[in-house]
């Protein structure tokens, strides 16, 4: 029998649209979360340990990811009463200060695993069973703008899903690139000059709002 292959939707692509089961109800993605930010992200099994202290740490984000207009979306090959017993447990939990962490945004019941192959979420490498660790930053339009992969054995960096949150809106907000290690209040990079009379326009007048490096290396203070 011939195997049937999958292929990940890719940044700039319209996120895959699909209807699911969670934990908080039914959703139609991405039509629901029309006009926010969305993180949708994979785990590879419920109870097991690193997923915990992930969903520990995203549960204790779940009002500053709001702040930005961003939800959080989850997603795993398990059962809806797998995922329900999971959730009640971790708020029987501590680990590093985290406690009675109450998961309230949606984990998706995706036992066949359709949603999970619409997303590349199912390596072969990896696991045919399991979902990889695969974070989806998508913008109030429906667009996949930041695609992240780890493996089963390694954790997420959430400091750094927020970072890109706050990035991808500087940059959408401003017209501007950021920087490697950007972080909110630190200069962003301005478009590269499109002609040679605006390169040397921007080497001849710099201020103190905006300095450049070379004709294609120009920052702008932070606002």
């Amino acid at each position: 029998m011939e195997e049937r292959t999958y292929t990940m939707p890719l940044i700039g692509e319209a996120a895959p649209a699909f209807h699911a089961v969670t934990t908080q109800g039914e959703i139609n993605f991405p039509q629901d979360y029309e006009g926010k930010w969305v993180i949708l992200f994979s785990h590879p099994a419920d109870f097991t340990p690193v997923c915990t202290t992930e969903f520990m740490t995203f549960g204790s984000m779940i009002e500053e990811f709001r702040a930005l207009n961003t939800e959080l979306v989850g997603l795993s090959v398990d059962s809806l009463y797998a995922h329900i017993a999971w959730l009640r447990k971790i708020q029987e939990l501590e680990w590093k200060g985290l406690k009675n962490i109450n998961v309230t945004f949606p984990l998706i019941e995706d036992i066949r695993m359709e949603v999970a192959h619409k997303y590349g979420m199912i390596q072969p490498g990896a696991s045919n069973t399991q979902a990889v660790r695969a974070v989806f930053v998508i913008d109030p339009k429906g667009i996949i703008r930041t695609i992240l992969y780890y493996p089963l054995s390694t954790g997420r960096n959430f400091d750094e899903i927020k970072r890109i949150i706050l990035a991808l809106q500087k940059a959408d907000a401003e017209t501007c690139a950021t920087p490697a290690d950007w972080r909110p209040g630190d200069d962003v990079i301005v478009p590269t000059a499109g002609s040679c009379g605006t390169a040397k326009e921007r080497m001849e007048t710099q201020t103190d709002e905006q300095y450049c490096l070379d004709w294609f290396l120009c920052f702008r203070k932070s606002k």
